[in-house]
């Protein structure tokens, strides 16, 4: 059957309706994410999984879109802007490009809404079930490395706050 998660089938029929299970634990994200990315078995429908998660990201806070929010090793422009809410970090975020756009999004919904210490201890290793080094190229793969260590580098600034 077709799973249910943030406001999308896994079968790509996606609503916009708020983003559910927000608070979920780091490693159900990434497992709904590596199930998602499983039930598709051509590339290109992986592709167009990726692109759907970024049209699905909030509008990006112009005021933010500055090079000290950048993340660096990025082959496009990615933005990641952190922010605390109840003691848990979220992020805004934007790329302009769609492949970065979709990563990016996802990486913010599998990390945010945690605590920072959480995101901090977080095994980066987790994601290598998602098995995108068989989806992306060498300089993308790079390039949701470095948001990954953005966003952790974040979640460290953060524990002592």
């Amino acid at each position: 059957g077709r799973s249910f998660y943030n406001g999308c089938f896994t079968g790509r029929d996606c609503f916009n309706i708020k983003r559910k299970n927000q608070y979920m634990i780091i490693q159900d994200k990434i497992n709904f994410y590596k199930e998602s990315l499983e039930s598709f078995t051509d590339t290109m429908e992986k592709y167009k999984f990726l692109l759907d998660q970024g049209k699905k990201s909030p509008l990006f806070p112009e005021e933010y879109r500055h090079d000290s929010f950048k993340v660096s090793g990025c082959q496009a422009q990615v933005w990641l802007v952190p922010f605390t809410k109840n003691e848990l970090l979220f992020f805004h975020y934007d790329s302009d490009a769609f492949i970065s756009k979709g990563m990016i999004t996802i990486l913010c919904d599998i990390y945010g809404g945690q605590k920072p210490k959480n995101i901090y201890e977080s095994d980066i290793k987790l994601l290598n079930v998602l098995n995108l080094d068989l989806l992306l190229t060498p300089g993308r793969r790079n390039g949701v490395f470095s948001m990954l260590l953005k966003i952790k580098e974040y979640a460290k600034s953060y524990m002592s706050k």
